[in-house]
């Protein structure tokens, strides 16, 4: 429900106004003089405030000065008995959205009051693009260890040339990052970096998603449509989960990396295409050949160079720079002071044994930011890290009335626990518990389990 704020020393405006903008659905509240709306102003975020100019202890200019310079945006639509065309300018440079004089048009401060709205609707939009643009820079590799010092010379090695990488290691190890610093360092940087999961598209559209079809290939081909090897054109195709792609595509794939050339679903012509491909998996290709579930002439063909990324547990002594790294990231996400975290806390999270990998530790230490107070101490993780471990410690069997309902917790702990490690993808998740999407989406209803 949207909400307003009426700022008006004359109670039967305020009336008038209470009484149309709640036939309209919005949440009203109201200051009598410009001192009272300030202090509301600045503790609560309305989408709208209308303000008058004359009034007593603040006047509508002083309200309007006093928000901003504080960073209220806030938009206010200025009412006033007493205006001329010189106080509308000075109240529109002071920060207004616009300027009606009383009485006023009733028909009017709703369109404006909309129209205000709309407005901070696209505001919002605009930062929330900026931030998620910003967000896309290629994040820095975190480690100093030897395992990660070896995967950075590999990559300052092979960026710069056109070899096909095949990046192998455990799920939330950080390949995605190896691949886009890849691309950064190459001489297709400048060039698109385009991903597929392999793992996340249906088998019956990762042909038209991978190359594209004609209007009518299909039921639901309502136009043509450009697939990711046209997309990635002098750039850089990231195909992630290459393992879970099917045989069929598999072979359109190899014909499309001979021939640098595509067809789209129900097209006959050949389309030339100019792009680099790094693929991605957790599995293990080799078992996946020997099983006819993974082709061997099309694994050769993108393992010219192969790049194992270390798991968690293989470079544990990076703990310490990842934690740093993401307290001074999510801190920064939040707008609060960065956390600091003693040696101790530090040291006990080393212990753990981190299936989850990267990815594992950066929703913990999220969690630890939230659940913490400015300074994390090992209590911090004992109490919000381990106790939450799928053991034995820290459980209160009294809670307990039958093994059933022990049995239930346990699961419901263990889905909880898989699906953050692998980012509530439920494909992914599913996979790993083997089980199907369907039978997973149905235990996660039964539970309640929900991203939060």
């Amino acid at each position: 429900m949207p909400s307003i704020l009426l700022v008006d020393d004359e109670g039967v405006n305020r009336r008038v106004l209470r009484d149309i903008f709640e036939l309209e659905k919005f949440e009203v509240d109201e200051a009598q003089d410009g001192e009272i709306g300030l202090k509301k102003i600045l503790e609560k975020d309305y989408d709208v405030v209308l303000l008058d100019i004359k009034m007593p202890k603040k006047d509508g200019m002083e309200v309007l000065e006093e928000m901003h310079a504080a960073g209220k945006e806030t938009p206010v639509v200025v009412l006033s008995g007493h205006g001329n065309i010189e106080t509308a300018v000075e109240a529109v440079k002071k920060g207004a959205y616009d300027y009606i004089p009383k009485p006023p048009d009733l028909n009017r401060i709703l369109i404006t009051v909309r129209n205000a709205m709309e407005k901070t609707s696209l505001v919002t939009e605009t930062k929330t693009l900026r931030k998620k643009i910003s967000n896309y820079k290629t994040k820095e590799m975190v480690g100093e260890s030897m395992p990660m010092l070896k995967i950075k010379e590999m990559i300052d090695k092979v960026a710069p040339t056109e070899a096909r990488v095949l990046i192998t290691g455990e799920n939330g190890s950080g390949k995605e990052l190896v691949a886009r610093w890849l691309h950064e360092k190459s001489s297709r940087a400048k060039g698109p970096l385009v991903e597929v999961n392999c793992a996340a598209i249906p088998s019956e559209l990762i042909e038209s998603e991978l190359f594209g079809h004609e209007k009518g290939a299909f039921t639901s081909a309502v136009k043509t449509r450009v697939g990711k090897f046209e997309q990635a054109e002098g750039g850089t195709l990231f195909l992630d989960e290459i393992g879970d792609m099917s045989l069929n595509a598999q072979a359109k794939v190899l014909r499309a990396l001979q021939e640098n050339t595509i067809t789209k679903v129900g097209g006959e012509k050949s389309v030339k295409v100019d792009v680099r491909i790094i693929a991605a998996t957790n599995k293990d290709l080799h078992k996946e050949i020997e099983e006819g579930r993974f082709r061997m002439d099309l694994f050769h063909r993108l393992s010219v160079i192969e790049i194992k990324v270390p798991s968690l547990n293989e470079r544990k002594n990076d703990i310490p720079l990842i934690v740093q790294h993401f307290l001074d990231e999510i801190c920064g996400e939040y707008s609060i002071p960065t956390k600091k975290i003693d040696n101790e806390a530090l040291e006990l999270l080393k212990t753990r044994n981190w299936t989850g990998n990267i990815r594992e530790l950066r929703n913990i230490v999220e969690r630890l930011i939230i659940m913490s107070e400015k300074f994390i101490t090992a209590n911090d993780v004992r109490n919000n890290v381990f106790a939450f471990q799928t053991n034995t410690e820290g459980i209160d069997f009294s809670r307990f009335d039958s093994f059933d309902q022990f049995i239930d917790y346990m699961k419901r702990t263990f889905i909880e626990h898989t699906l953050e490690n692998e980012n509530w993808q439920v494909n992914k998740a599913a996979d790993r518990l083997k089980l199907s999407k369907k039978d997973l989406e149905l235990m996660m209803s039964d539970y309640g389990l929900v991203k939060r």
